[in-house]
């Protein structure tokens, strides 16, 4: 992880970030160290993620029917492992235990929002590891996200082979049980959605797939759909459309807000190390 920490001494939130890169790179640059620089210049402490991805190679190639490379659980236990660090170490940086979230983008807007909705899936048991701490985020930021495996009419093939290895190893029950939309519970912590509507790389329905899901379930979120915007622009000033660069105002302004959402501590209240009322964030 890169850490990108403001100077005081009041705790505050941290958010961990899952750059884009279709499971297979990470955009380290708009989705990683511009998003890490701004969320520490309104208070946020950012901690910018480099969870294991498929790589170059398996983009190109298909060696991974050989041997196994990096796939699914590799990516949610690096978040998983990077939740448990931050709350570990929260009094050494100053953060807030009950003000831990995940904000990812595109495949990483994926991860991001599975590592809320599978919060209570353990995925670090398989590396021996039993945190003390809660491993589930208090809140999710998915950036015009992948989030269906299941709905053939708008899976990003990439994602799904990054994600999930060649052809013979994606079958249709592992692709559904990494769909977002088939798995969102009632219990789910909050989430913030964004996509463009002219999204040439991740058809836009995906996110109003989890939109759906989450309204069906009364799950505290903001879903907000620009008509123009496109992918990939993460917290640049240069890239997307100025209708697009809003996001980032957005997004704080629901931050601020959750404070006011009672039905956050009803929702989380169950989770070690969540909050029994939302905070009011200084920004």
């Amino acid at each position: 992880m890169e850490a990108y920490l403001p100077e005081g001494d009041t705790p505050k939130t941290a958010i961990i970030v899952c750059p884009g890169g279709s499971y297979h790179w990470l955009d380290k640059e708009n989705e990683g160290r511009k998003v890490g620089e701004w969320l520490k210049v309104n208070g946020i402490a950012a901690f910018v993620l480099h969870y294991r991805v498929a790589g170059i190679f398996a983009y190109w190639s298909h060696y991974r029917v050989l041997w196994r490379g990096n796939r699914h659980p590799d990516m949610i236990q690096d978040v998983q492992r990077a939740i448990q660090i931050v709350r570990e170490k929260a009094d050494e940086w100053g953060i807030d235990t009950n003000r831990v979230g995940v904000m990812g983008f595109s495949a990483g807007g994926h991860l991001a929002a599975m590592s809320a909705i599978y919060g209570h899936t353990n995925f670090l048991t398989q590396l021996s590891l039993q945190p003390k701490v809660s491993v589930r985020p208090n809140f999710a930021a998915a950036i015009y996200p992948v989030v269906t495996f299941h709905d053939k009419r708008y899976v990003h093939k990439r994602s799904r082979k990054g994600l999930l290895g060649e052809l013979p190893q994606y079958t249709q029950q592992m692709q559904d049980s990494l769909s977002l939309e088939l798995h969102v519970t009632a219990d789910c912590p909050p989430l913030f959605i964004l996509n463009c509507k002219n999204d040439p790389i991740v058809k836009y329905q995906n996110s109003e797939l989890l939109d759906s899901a989450l309204t069906v379930y009364d799950v505290p979120h903001k879903y907000i759909q620009y008509q123009t915007g496109g992918h990939g622009f993460g917290a640049s000033d240069v890239k997307g459309t100025p209708e697009a660069r809003q996001w980032r105002n957005a997004f704080l302004e629901w931050l601020r807000a959750l404070e006011d959402k009672t039905s956050y501590a009803r929702k989380s209240g169950d989770v070690k190390n969540s909050a029994t009322s939302f905070y009011s964030v200084s920004l």
